[in-house]
């Protein structure tokens, strides 16, 4: 069953990896150049880069005993961080390579100073 859900989430990776390469040939100039196209090229890295670091979030070890010096919540608050940073980053600068390295940075710093400082 997994080799078969591998395949199948290949072929169909490579269907709309395909499409969207292909779809900008095939629609007529004047609707590529409308402004609300324009925008949504604009924030559709960063809509992705947030949907992934939302859903890979690791608020399942956080129960109603978690200490505010325990690991998974330190954990949780330097991701959200790192989140809200590279939101801002983003906003300033509209460089994705930027806004990705200034959140790989702050989520290291940020659980450097949790765990120093309330751990």
């Amino acid at each position: 069953m997994t080799s078969s859900y591998l395949i199948f989430a290949t072929f169909a990776m490579a269907a709309v990896t395909f499409i969207t390469r292909a779809l900008p040939s095939l629609i007529p100039r004047k609707l590529l150049d409308t402004p609300w196209l324009h925008r949504l090229n604009e924030s559709l890295p960063l809509s992705v880069m947030v949907l992934l670091i939302l859903t890979s979030l690791s608020y399942q070890d956080l129960s109603a005993t978690t200490t505010l010096n325990s690991a998974e919540l330190h954990l949780l608050m330097a991701q959200i961080g790192a989140l809200l940073l590279v939101l801002l980053v983003y906003h300033i600068s509209r460089q994705l390579l930027v806004s990705m390295i200034v959140g790989i940075a702050a989520i290291n710093g940020l659980l450097w100073v949790l765990n120093n400082f309330l751990g």
